[in-house]
């Protein structure tokens, strides 16, 4: 019973986002609102989708997004609409194209990049060290202090 109520604690949060008023009276066209709210970034929290936020403005794109699905515009078109009014920001998962290309490259190669520096930077200091060896003197020294 206890876990049951900490569950409910747990996402009652996100529940309750979306208010009662801003839904649509059809199933299917309210799933699609829902769909589409969590693939869009609440402005102001940041790190949540305007599904799961309580902020005026997510409050805002929510009823925008139903409104643009209850004229009849497709998912696509709702998103492109939010995106040119607010910018690619709006998006939890951004698009690969464009500008955004060099933010999902410029990761992955500047981890290789920095790696392969280390490992040339290791070769290099290996093979610069010089091979100490010791002189006939040294060599009867250290037989004589281990006692061979």
């Amino acid at each position: 019973m206890r876990v049951a109520v900490l569950l409910w604690l747990a996402f009652a949060g996100a529940a309750a986002a979306v208010q009662p008023g801003e839904m649509l009276t059809d199933p299917a066209l309210e799933e699609r609102a829902r769909e589409l709210s969590r693939g869009l970034r609440c402005l102001v929290c940041r790190n949540e989708s305007i599904d799961e936020s309580n902020a005026d403005l997510a409050r805002d794109l929510r009823v925008l997004v139903r409104e643009r699905i209850a004229a009849g515009d497709s998912d696509a078109e709702v998103i492109d609409f939010v995106v040119a009014r607010y910018g690619e920001y709006v998006l939890l998962n951004p698009t690969t194209s464009g500008a955004n290309i060099v933010l999902w490259i410029a990761g992955p190669v500047l981890l290789l990049s920095g790696l392969g520096i280390a490992a040339l930077y290791l070769r290099r200091r290996r093979s610069d060290a010089p091979a100490e060896s010791l002189s006939s003197d040294e060599e009867a020294r250290l037989k004589a202090l281990l006692g061979d």
